[in-house]
Formats: structure tokens, C-alpha cells, sequence
């Protein structure tokens, strides 16, 4: 074979011989090539030109790994901006700049959580309100999934669920409250509810979206392999739309602190939005701004627990993102 291939490579080009041709420049054959035992592809073209100069006007590939930064560093980036913030606040209430009557000092809403958590009042409506919303998110956070991956992976779903959920997610769950009070009374039936329609709908929209953008050839391999109905559900598609699942648990869960404040301040003893409501009546500005920042903290805590469960559920994710 390598002497057939070096007849052909040192056989005249009968092209080249004919009247009124010309060679192509840099048609010629290296010898470097021709040569028994070069390792270089027949009539390949090897340059000379070896050494850095060759490899002029190349860049290096650049890195396209993810590259984590320090924690420290992280978490500082992190409490930046809410840290000048309250510097902001602390200067602008200390200088005079911002009146009392307007927005409490930083010390007047730490008297107020003293006092709150000295009395035992804190802990008891922070608790009334805990089981008010984790009643009303897991009651709606479930009928919203369950007819998300109803409406996603059936036609027949879609077609019987997803109008009337389009309809309620259109209509504001706080133009509910005058009819949910004439059905259920002020009592907790009320306040759960409310709760449970406010987190259903985004729970729906994003689950439904998700299980929407399911690979089908996945469904349809596991279709081929007998998987039906909730084996189905719970094994492929469910597990494929958990991203869009935990993002629409984490909208759920902050839309339902709207629901929470609107459900206690109708008919309420307890829990953070009957404390803003007696705060209201007594025109007390400190204890306004600490709800607050008692509402702030609890949607950084729930941000915080569902970006744990994305770690622990989806540990491939964190390369995803650009760092």
C-alpha cells in the first residue's frame, strides 16, 4: 500500500505537462511526506515552519470551568447591599434626616423586639402564623402539583384543567376574601384557604410548564418499557421538572406571606398580621417596621431552605450557573 502511495506521489502530473497549464502555488508535494517512515499523510504538505513562530496569532483556550468563589467572599457580596441599607437607615434616623413619625429608628424597632420577646407574644404569633402558612402551602403547593403534572403529561388533562386554572390565575386571590368570609366565616377554615388559593396557582402555572418541557423521548422510553400512570409520573417526569418544581414551590411559599397578612388581619387574635393590625390602630411605627422585617426574614428563610433542597436534590446544578 505505501509503495502505491509513493508511485502516485512521485508520478508526474500529466495535468501539469499540458500545453497552457500552470501549476497551483504551493501544489508541490513535500518531501518530508514522501519519506518512508514520516508518520505524515501522503501529499499532506507538512510546513517547515516549526518552532512558536508557527503557532503566531493563536490564543490559549480560556478556562470554562465553573470557578466557585470563597465563601467569605460570597457571603459578603451577599449582605452588601442590605448592609448599606441599614447603615443608610441608621445614619439617616440618627442625623435627623428621616423623621420618627415617618420611619423608627433602628433602636426604637430593637426596644420593640425586646419587649415583644420579653412578654412571649413573639414566639406565639410567630408560630400561629408558621402553622397558618405551612397548612395553606401544603394543601395548595399539592392540588396545584397534582394538576400541573395532570395538565402536562395528559392531553385530556389539559384540556379539562388547565382553562378554569387560567381563569383563576387572571382573577386576583385577594378579590376572593369578601367570598371566602360569606362561606367560611372569619374563623381558621378562612385564613387556610386563602392561603391555599394563593399558593396554588403559581405552584400550577410552573409545574405545569415544567412537566410541559419533559424531553418526550424520555416519556415515550419509558412508556416503551411499561411504565404507566403514577409509576409514570413519580419516576420520569416528575423528577425531570424538579427544577421548575422547587421554583415554583419557592414563588408559592412568598406569595403566600400575602396571603398570610390579608388572612390575619380579618378576624385574628394571633400571629404577625393581627400584630400589624393592632400596630395600625395604635398608630406604632416601630412596631410596623419590625413585621416588617419579621416577613423579610422569613422569605430569606425559605429562599434559604429551598436552595438546600436544590443542593441536596440536584447537586449538578451549581456547575450550571456562571461563576
Amino acid at each position: 500500500m505505501i509503495a502505491v502511495t509513493l508511485e502516485r506521489v512521485h508520478a508526474p502530473d500529466e495535468t501539469a505537462n499540458r500545453p497552457g497549464t500552470e501549476a497551483l502555488p504551493g501544489s508541490e508535494v513535500s518531501e518530508t511526506a514522501t519519506q518512508p517512515g514520516s508518520g505524515a499523510f501522503p501529499g499532506a504538505g507538512v510546513s517547515e515552519r516549526t518552532g512558536p513562530g508557527a503557532l503566531s496569532g493563536l490564543e490559549v483556550p480560556r478556562y470554562l470551568g465553573s470557578r466557585r468563589r470563597p465563601p467569605l467572599l460570597s457571603a459578603g457580596v451577599r449582605i452588601g447591599v442590605p448592609l448599606l441599607l441599614l447603615i443608610a437607615w441608621w445614619y439617616g434616623s440618627s442625623s435627623g434626616r428621616i423623621p420618627p413619625d415617618v420611619l423608627a429608628a433602628p433602636s426604637s424597632v430593637l426596644d420593640a423586639l425586646r419587649e415583644l420577646a420579653a412578654t412571649g407574644q413573639l414566639a406565639e404569633y410567630l408560630l400561629a402564623s408558621a402553622q397558618r402558612a405551612g397548612l395553606g402551602v401544603l394543601v395548595g403547593g399539592g392540588i396545584g402539583l397534582l394538576l400541573g403534572v395532570a395538565a402536562g403529561i395528559s392531553a385530556l388533562g389539559e384540556e379539562l384543567v388547565d382553562p378554569t386554572m387560567q381563569m383563576m390565575r387572571a382573577v386576583p386571590f385577594l378579590a376572593l376574601v369578601p367570598l371566602f368570609i360569606s362561606w367560611f366565616g372569619v374563623g381558621e377554615t378562612f385564613k387556610i384557604v386563602l392561603i391555599a388559593v394563593s399558593a396554588a396557582i403559581p405552584m400550577y402555572a410552573y409545574t405545569y410548564l415544567g412537566v410541559r418541557n419533559v424531553d418526550r423521548k424520555v416519556v415515550e422510553a419509558a412508556r416503551g418499557f411499561g411504565l404507566r400512570g403514577h409509576r409514570l409520573a413519580l419516576g420520569v417526569v416528575i423528577p425531570s421538572a424538579l427544577p421548575s418544581i422547587l421554583m415554583a414551590l419557592r414563588i408559592s411559599l412568598s406569595v403566600s406571606l400575602t396571603g398570610l397578612i390579608a388572612a390575619e388581619q380579618i378576624g385574628a387574635t394571633e400571629g404577625i398580621g393581627y400584630l400589624v393590625t393592632l400596630a395600625q390602630q395604635y398608630f406604632r411605627i416601630d412596631y410596623m417596621v419590625l413585621c416588617i422585617l419579621i416577613y423579610a426574614v422569613l422569605g430569606l428563610v425559605f429562599d434559604a431552605a429551598i436552595r438546600l433542597v436544590e443542593r441536596l436534590a440536584m447537586p449538578w446544578r451549581g456547575h450550571v450557573v456562571a461563576r
